[in-house]
């Protein structure tokens, strides 16, 4: 069986798995439960964990940093500011409304990591992940201060944490704007990958660098936007699963990114699936559980490659 082969299969088990993960029982008069919570719960966690994915290679290719991801490097911490922001000046704003402010904060946040980043040394790649936690850091307590001086702690949790408890028919859909701009990354995939070489190799080969630029730094910020609008902050999935995949598949995103999107999905649907399991019928915020197996592979990823420096 081909690696591609078995990740799809893989998947399909755990979506089965979800499916009839829960403590109400189906059967009878329950079976509404089905269409009303556990299909979108399960789409929601596929659709979140395959965008996040395939927008944490994008911010890679991007920086040239194999250790970046948007809930690293200051993009999830931007979206929750602008979130902040937006309901404070129009507390009874709509949904798309708060979309947008988060996508434009993200954007400006991403933006300015990437700025920062050129400016450290080449030579220490690990400088760049640790300048992304303390700038996300950074953006991190400008949003809490604001909303402990607005009395919005309790509400701001809610997109910090993320978690699909409350996901149902009609609080969802948004995720699917996601999923079509993975479809889009795709299909400028070796864009991207030439983009990954710097910014006077690409242009050498006939790419508009500041424009691929741009499209990637939008991938990024909407896709970061809509999940912490919808489900909240989901860490580590856009860094551990592309560093994984491309240690055993290569770099050529025309190859790797569909299984780069699976494999997100599987994990983020594998950790949800914990997530209601681990204290049934109980549940744990499905962010804490990714937080803690995400830091994990972080630490193991960081120190091969100072074992290999």
């Amino acid at each position: 069986m081909s690696r591609k082969s078995a990740v799809l299969a893989t998947l399909a088990v755990l979506t089965l798995v979800s499916l009839l993960t829960g403590v109400s029982s189906l059967r009878g008069d329950n079976l509404w439960l089905l269409f009303v919570s556990r299909i979108p719960r399960t789409a929601a966690a596929l659709l979140a964990g395959a965008s996040l994915a395939v927008a944490g290679v994008i911010m890679q290719m991007l920086s040239r940093n194999r250790f970046v991801e948007p809930a690293t490097a200051g993009t999830g911490q931007a979206a929750a500011l602008g979130l902040v922001a937006i309901t404070l000046v129009v507390p009874g704003a709509a949904i798309w409304l708060k979309m947008t402010a988060s996508t434009v904060t993200a954007l400006i946040g991403t933006a300015g990591f990437l700025a920062i980043v050129r400016r450290l040394p080449p030579r220490d790649p690990l400088m760049v992940p640790l300048t992304g936690i303390v700038y996300g850091g950074i953006l991190g307590a400008l949003t809490t201060f604001l909303a402990y001086e607005r009395d919005l702690l309790q509400y701001i949790d809610v997109w910090m944490t993320g978690e699909f408890s409350g996901v149902m028919l009609g609080r969802y859909e948004f995720l699917w704007i996601g999923g079509v701009l993975t479809i889009a990354a795709y299909l400028y995939a070796d864009r991207f990958t030439i983009a990954g070489l710097g910014e006077e190799a690409s242009t050498s080969l006939g790419l508009d660098h500041r424009q691929i630029m741009a499209l990637g730094l939008a991938i990024v910020s909407i896709i970061t936007a809509i999940t912490v609008v919808t489900v909240g902050m989901i860490p580590f999935v856009g860094l551990v699963v592309p560093n994984i995949v491309a240690r055993i598949m290569g770099e050529n995103l025309r190859a790797t990114l569909p299984v780069v999107a699976a494999s997100g999905a599987g994990l983020v649907l594998a950790c949800d699936i914990l997530s209601r399991v681990i204290r049934y019928p109980f549940e744990v915020p499905v962010g804490t559980v990714l937080g803690v197996l995400g830091a994990a592979i972080f630490l193991w990823l960081l120190n091969g490659r100072a074992a290999r420096g």
